[in-house]
């Protein structure tokens, strides 16, 4: 489902003189329907920038980054809009939406833009919502307000509102109490049990022996640089 292969990737830094700095060389894994593939590496190893590549947020240099049909290193704008709508779902640590839209709202979204019918994806979010713990009162407000364990488990809901066939999960447990920690990783075992191709992040390691069925160490990635 998620193919990856000679993937490169540099940042040019034109405050800094044009300096160009190589941060991945040769990339490559797959992730099958109903796996979930891990990536570990230092901090700044670059986990976070292939996550990102993959979900077309930053260009990569070179390579192929094929999920389902669609390659995103060569795809068009519409067709990477239409790949997240459909095919690729991506929960961050940070939850980003329009100030005064309902969170029950926002969580239903993935859904009413396929064309779900409202009444069946309001459902849907309520569902979610009620088992990550977001009291019913707070479903008429705007997510903004919340607090940011709060937040998190909203942006979890809006991620998993949708069956997507590939997701992106970037440290889904992070700063969570053990009761929500459980829901999320439920949440997930479920997903994969579904079909879906899952490539994350975890650096919560109970979480990530529990749900990676293979490591993947950017580390491997890394461009060498000449002595």
């Amino acid at each position: 489902m998620i193919e990856i292969s000679n993937l490169s990737k540099a940042f040019t830094l034109h405050n800094q003189g044009g300096a160009v700095i190589p941060v991945m060389a040769g990339g490559a894994l797959s992730v099958a329907r109903g796996e979930c593939v891990g990536l570990v590496g230092r901090s700044g190893a670059g986990k976070s920038t292939l996550m990102r590549m993959v979900y077309g947020n930053y260009l990569a240099n070179g390579g192929v980054i094929r999920v389902g049909d669609v390659d995103v290193a060569q795809a068009a704008p519409r067709e990477i809009i239409a790949l997240r709508r459909e095919g690729l779902g991506y929960v961050s640590q940070f939850l980003r939406v329009v100030p005064r839209v309902p969170t029950i709202e926002v969580v239903a979204e993935p859904l009413l833009v396929l064309g779900q019918a409202r009444a069946v994806a309001l459902a849907r979010a309520a569902e979610l919502l009620a088992r990550l713990n977001i009291p019913e009162r707070l479903w008429p407000l705007s997510p903004t307000t919340f607090s940011g364990g709060e937040q998190q488990r909203v942006n979890i809901a809006r991620g998993f509102a949708h069956a997507y066939p590939a997701l992106l999960l970037d440290e889904p447990t992070a700063s969570l109490d053990a009761a929500n920690r459980e829901v999320v990783l439920a949440l997930i075992e479920e997903a994969k049990a579904g079909g879906a191709a899952i490539l994350g992040i975890f650096h919560d390691e109970g979480a990530r022996d529990r749900l990676c069925d293979r490591l993947v160490d950017v580390r491997d990635f890394t461009p060498q640089v000449a002595a």
